[in-house]
């Protein structure tokens, strides 16, 4: 054992095996050495943020992206700032290394009444409340460091979900051996006997099938399956519908796309051809209030084939240890194709034709129209973020070019989220453009993550819809009341307040023809961060949310 190799550079090697670029967080006393190994480490940098909260935003919007992600915090108050973060990452199964910097071993088993800790003596009051948020945990000491690093790695990264590790400041230092093998060995295959079950039982149900049809969701891109989705939609020539958490998992100018659904808020096609279809093929699903406008869906149960990220279920039967990507893999080559005539396939582009789109140069800018023009703007290639709210709602039914990632979250729905979030995206990946739709009233949580932008001199796009106070609560209630109304700031000088430089442009439009100059503008300034606020009516809300605020009104009686 090399006396200058330590636990800390195991970990931080660890992390640089899974091919973690970043680290997100704030520093604090007992966190300080261990960001100086990080800060040392060749392959890493560091990406310091105005506050846990945002360093937790930051690292899940990273891991959607890259794949998996990490941040630091000191003890006690920054790890609780950050674990609502956390939470989100849980509930929409996002892969996040979240690492605590704490009191030294000695300090801890003498029950000193140190700062950072609520003066009882105890030490694992937050470890408790994180096992709650997360899928594995760990305390490491000189003995079971490297043993339990690699534990709750691997299972970060097998299991999609956030896992905590608590470093004790004198235990990060203490002499540690190198891996001695990679982290990750190669996934076991499903049994023979297991696939020859399900296909047995599968392939007679879906080839009878008078209309079948795929429905997909986010746990295809947390568990990398979109590869296989696409071919197994092509060889059966099934239509694609998915739900809007897993927007953009599917190709949406693809032949075989007819469009996300929302249950009875989905258009009339779609909710039909979801609704009445005879089999479902479900990919990574999970139907949730705020996607399915209050579990609206219609369709029945028995018609459902659960395709899970490790289990494959119809009705009372369940085929376990199989990968949603052997699922889809070996299904594919047992079934026949079907021609797209004799399955009621309506593609999203041929329902989205209309009159070409002008721009009314006075008009007044509205949801219904600034969405037209959205669809216009975005591109193949590009990160699309959308905020929980007006954002969310309205971008959910624009189509998407081919390759465009979607990023919302419509489960945990923590406002604020996406703008840190976006400051991951776009380092998790230099090379595309991303673009955040937010409202007033989440920006004002966390728009002190743009200085951090302009630091690392990255270069979105930033869209602020100015409807005057929180419009999503005002659908559900209390429209005029005092508690759903907000400051009113001057967001175009925003950018400049926060220390920007030449490496910035801001633009306020209230018109379509303002919008559509800042547009313009814009693309021809790729190496700006550019800053749009887009001022709209104060209840003027796109039409999807109108509806869900009735359903969630009612949910809540």
């Amino acid at each position: 054992m090399s006396e200058s190799y330590t636990i800390g550079r195991y970990l931080i090697d660890r992390l640089a095996e899974l091919g973690i670029r970043h680290i997100f967080g704030v520093p604090g006393d007992y966190n300080l050495s261990f960001l100086d190994q990080i800060i040392e480490h060749p392959a890493l940098e560091w990406v310091g943020n105005c506050n846990e909260l945002n360093a937790a935003y930051a690292a899940d919007g990273y891991a959607r992206i890259h794949g998996i992600s990490a941040l630091v915090t000191t003890f006690g108050v920054g790890e609780l700032s950050a674990i609502n973060g956390i939470a989100g990452s849980r509930a929409e199964q996002v892969p996040v290394v979240k690492i605590t910097g704490s009191p030294t071993t000695k300090v801890a088993e003498e029950g000193r009444l140190v700062h950072h800790t609520l003066g009882d003596g105890e030490f694992d009051h937050f470890s408790k409340m994180y096992k709650e948020v997360t899928v594995a945990q760990a305390l490491l000491t000189q003995d079971n460091a490297t043993e339990e690093i690699d534990r709750v790695l691997r299972a970060c990264w097998q299991e999609k979900g956030p896992v905590y590790i608590n470093l004790p400041v004198d235990v990060h230092s203490l002499p540690a051996a190198p891996p001695s093998e990679p982290l990750l060995s190669e996934t076991s295959a499903a049994s023979e006997e297991a696939l020859g079950e399900m296909l047995e039982a599968l392939v007679p149900v879906i080839e009878h099938a008078k209309s079948p049809v795929i429905l997909s969701d986010y746990q295809v891109n947390r568990f990398h399956a979109e590869k296989e989705l696409a071919r197994f939609a092509e060889q059966t020539g099934f239509p694609v519908a998915t739900l809007s958490m897993g927007k953009s998992v599917f190709n949406e100018e693809h032949p075989q796309f007819i469009g996300v659904y929302s249950g009875k808020t989905s258009p009339d096609y779609l909710r039909k051809r979801i609704d009445e279809a005879d089999c479902i093929i479900s990919v990574g699903v999970k139907l949730t209030d705020s996607i399915t406008s209050g579990f609206s869906q219609d369709f029945k149960e028995h018609a459902v084939i659960h395709i899970n990220p490790e289990d494959v279920r119809y009705q009372n039967q369940s085929f376990s240890d199989i990968s949603m990507a052997e699922a889809l893999t070996h299904l594919a080559g047992k079934l026949s194709t079907r021609q797209p005539e004799s399955l009621n396939i309506i593609p999203l582009v041929s329902q989205q034709k209309e009159n070409p789109f002008y721009v009314e140069s006075d008009h007044p800018l509205n949801q219904k129209r600034f969405w037209k023009m959205m669809q216009l703007f975005i591109q193949k290639n590009d990160v699309v973020i959308a905020d929980q709210g007006t954002s969310f709602f309205g971008a959910q039914t624009v189509p998407l070019k081919n390759k465009v990632t979607y990023v919302g979250q419509p489960l945990w729905g923590s406002i604020g989220y996406t703008l840190p979030a976006l400051l991951g995206t776009q380092l998790a990946d230099l090379s595309r453009r991303n673009i955040l739709l937010i409202g007033d009233g989440a920006f004002q949580l966390t728009f002190q993550e743009i200085s951090t932008m302009m630091r690392e001199d990255l270069h979105p796009i930033i869209f602020v819809i100015n409807n005057d106070g929180y419009t999503v609560e005002r659908s559900i209630h209390g429209p005029n009341q005092a508690y759903n109304d907000i400051k009113m700031w001057n967001y175009e000088a925003i950018p400049a307040v926060l220390g920007g430089n030449k490496n910035f442009k801001s633009y306020k439009t209230t018109t379509e023809g303002e919008l559509a100059d800042a547009l313009k503008d814009m693309i021809a300034h790729p190496d700006a961060l550019r800053f749009i606020e887009v001022v709209m009516e104060k209840m003027d809300m796109p039409e999807l949310l109108t509806v869900l605020g009735k359903v969630f009104a009612a949910q809540n009686d």
